[in-house]
C-alpha cells in the first residue's frame, strides 16, 4: 500500500521573511514523516537544511535528496516542493537576492561545514531585523563567507516531462536497488526500449544508465550520512561488490564513500527506518 502524503500549510511567518531588510534571516520548523510542502516559490533564495531527517526536494527540472550534513540552495522564484522522508527538523535560511547571486542561479547541493551548521543555529537566536554591525550582522556575514566556499556535490536527478519516462523514474526512485533490465523498466512506463533510449538524453540530458547512477549516488549519500557501512550501501543498491560501488562513487564524486559518512565516530545514527517507496 502506498502511504499518503500529507500536505501541510506554509508557515504564516515565511511571507514576512521575504520582506525583511536583513540580508539573511533564519527559520526553524518541525515536520513529520510524509509531510508535503506543496509547490511554491520565494522572492528570496532559500538554503534548505535539516539538522535531523531527510528531505526530497523537487523542482520542474530535477529532484534532490537532502540528508543532514548537506543543504540545497534554491534560487529566488524557483518553484519547488519538499517531501519529508522521515521526521525533519528544518533549519532554513532566506537570503536576499543581491547576496544570493554569489551562491548561484541554479539549485546546488552543498556540503555543510561544522562552522556553517553552528552559524545557522546561532542565527535562529537573532532578531529578524538587524544592523550590519550588530552581532546578527556579523553572523550573517560569516554565513555568506562559508556558503561562498562550501563545496558543491555534483549530484542531481534531472526530471523528464514525458509521462512515460516519469513513470519509469518514479519507479526507480521508489526502489533504487531493484535489478531490472532496461526492457523491464521500459515496460513500467508503457514504452519501448528504443523510445526510452531515444528520449532519456533529450528529456534529462543523460543516458538512461547515467540517470540511474545519479539516483544511486543520491540514495548513497543519504545512507552514508546516517551511518550505513559502505558494503551495506553497495548491497542495497544492487552492486555486485563493495569495490564496484566504491569505484563508481569515486569516479563520479572524486572522493571515497567514507568521506560522506558522519564526521564523528562512524557508528549507525538512529534515524527512523521508513519505506521510501511510500513517498514516490
Amino acid at each position: 500500500m502506498v502511504a499518503q502524503l500529507k500536505p501541510v500549510s506554509p508557515s504564516a511567518e515565511v511571507h514576512s521573511f521575504q520582506q525583511a531588510r536583513s540580508a539573511v534571516v533564519a527559520f526553524a520548523r518541525e515536520l513529520a514523516y510524509r509531510d508535503l510542502l506543496t509547490a511554491h516559490s520565494h522572492a528570496r533564495g532559500q538554503l534548505l537544511y535539516a539538522v535531523e531527517g531527510v528531505m526530497q526536494v523537487r523542482t520542474p527540472q530535477g529532484v534532490w535528496l537532502v540528508p543532514p550534513q548537506r543543504a540545497l540552495w534554491v534560487p529566488p522564484m524557483v518553484e519547488h516542493e519538499i517531501r519529508m522522508l522521515s521526521k525533519v527538523s528544518m533549519r532554513t535560511l532566506y537570503i536576499a537576492q543581491a547576496e544570493g547571486r554569489a551562491i548561484g542561479e541554479q539549485c546546488r547541493l552543498l556540503e555543510v561545514s561544522v562552522l556553517l551548521r553552528e552559524l545557522i543555529l546561532a542565527s535562529l537566536a537573532e532578531p529578524r531585523e538587524y544592523e550590519p554591525e550588530s552581532r546578527a550582522g556579523h553572523v550573517a556575514a560569516l554565513i555568506m563567507s562559508e556558503l561562498a566556499r562550501a563545496p558543491s556535490i555534483p549530484v542531481a536527478i534531472p526530471w523528464p516531462q514525458d509521462r512515460r519516462l516519469q513513470a519509469i523514474c518514479e519507479a526507480i526512485l521508489a526502489e533504487p536497488g531493484r535489478q531490472f533490465a532496461l526492457a523491464d523498466w521500459a515496460g513500467v512506463g508503457g514504452a519501448s526500449v528504443r523510445t526510452v533510449i531515444r528520449l532519456f538524453p533529450r528529456e534529462t540530458g543523460l543516458q538512461f544508465r547515467h540517470w540511474v547512477q545519479q539516483v544511486h549516488l543520491s540514495e548513497a549519500l543519504v545512507r552514508l550520512a546516517r551511518g550505513d557501512a559502505v558494503g551495506v550501501v553497495a548491497q542495497a543498491l544492487g552492486y555486485r561488490s563493495q569495490s564496484a560501488f566504491s569505484n563508481m562513487f569515486r569516479k563520479a564524486l572524486r572522493s571515497s564513500p567514507n568521506h560522506y559518512q558522519p564526521r564523528q565516530e562512524r557508528r549507525r545514527v538512529t534515524l527512523p527506518e521508513q519505506d521510501r517507496s511510500a513517498l514516490q
